[in-house]
């Protein structure tokens, strides 16, 4: 080993971090500088009928201004309207499963089997595995609205 003395550093007891931003305005300037600054956080002064963004205090045109406000609702609207389709999605999907479950709860009992709705004819997991069971939805929907009630 060497006999050089060990100095300690600054970091070996933590890395000091920091804000640029404050060194900004330390030094009198703002907190970006307006160039690569998105405005994004706006201020809109009622009394100086002005609108300014907070970070970098540069004034900002009304129309950019307009125009952030109107990109900002329409993300949230988009983003709402997938949030709904989701939702319909899981909600089909969960109704799906609830009667599947409904339907293997009563194919597992040992004395009973269920029936159509609509024919009163027993139903068979047999039926149900050989593939010969399936029809078109849309015929069997308009089959069963074709019938009188």
């Amino acid at each position: 080993m060497s006999d050089v003395p060990i100095e300690p550093r600054d970091y070996s007891f933590g890395v000091k971090v920091v804000d640029i931003g404050e060194l900004r305005i330390a030094r009198g300037q703002s907190k970006r500088p307006p160039s690569i600054c998105k405005h994004r956080q706006m201020v809109y002064d009622d009394k100086e009928r002005r609108i300014y963004c907070e970070d970098c205090e540069s004034d900002v045109e009304p129309f950019d201004a307009f125009k952030g406000l109107v990109e900002f609702w329409d993300g949230e609207t988009k983003r709402l309207k997938r949030r709904r389709a989701d939702l319909e999605q899981a909600e089909t999907f969960s109704l799906r499963s609830r009667a599947a479950k409904a339907m293997d709860e009563e194919w597992r009992k040992r004395s009973t089997v269920p029936c159509c709705p609509h024919c009163s004819e027993a139903l068979l997991p047999e039926d149900m595995v050989s593939g010969k069971s399936t029809v078109s939805k849309e015929w069997a929907l308009a089959r069963r609205n074709k019938k009188p009630k």
